[in-house]
């Protein structure tokens, strides 16, 4: 799974560096949802939408760190935001059940 796809200026382009920058985007990209969410309601709130694109963004990138990189310290930085993630959609989950 580390063949070149193909180069972009020299840089190697693998089917793990697209999954870290659609990691990388997704993740990033949230905090787009969650301004045009606070705006739509006229107040700071996150919505469901904001955890399930941060559980699915550190999941691709904890797969890059692992598998492409290999970097032990860009695992490290996304664990922490999957476990809250995950743990907000468990409230989420649990909030809806209720209704």
């Amino acid at each position: 799974m580390n063949s070149v796809l193909f180069a972009v200026s020299g840089i190697q382009v693998t089917i793990w560096t697209v999954t870290g920058l659609a990691g990388a985007a997704l993740f990033a990209s949230r905090w787009v949802v969650q301004v045009f969410h606070s705006k739509a309601y006229g107040s700071s709130s996150i919505p469901p939408l904001f955890w399930y694109m941060s559980a699915a963004g550190s999941v691709l990138l904890i797969a890059y760190f692992s598998f492409g990189a290999r970097d032990l310290v860009g695992v490290a930085s996304n664990a922490l935001p999957l476990l809250v993630s995950s743990y907000n959609l468990y409230l989420v989950c649990k909030e809806r059940a209720k209704r």
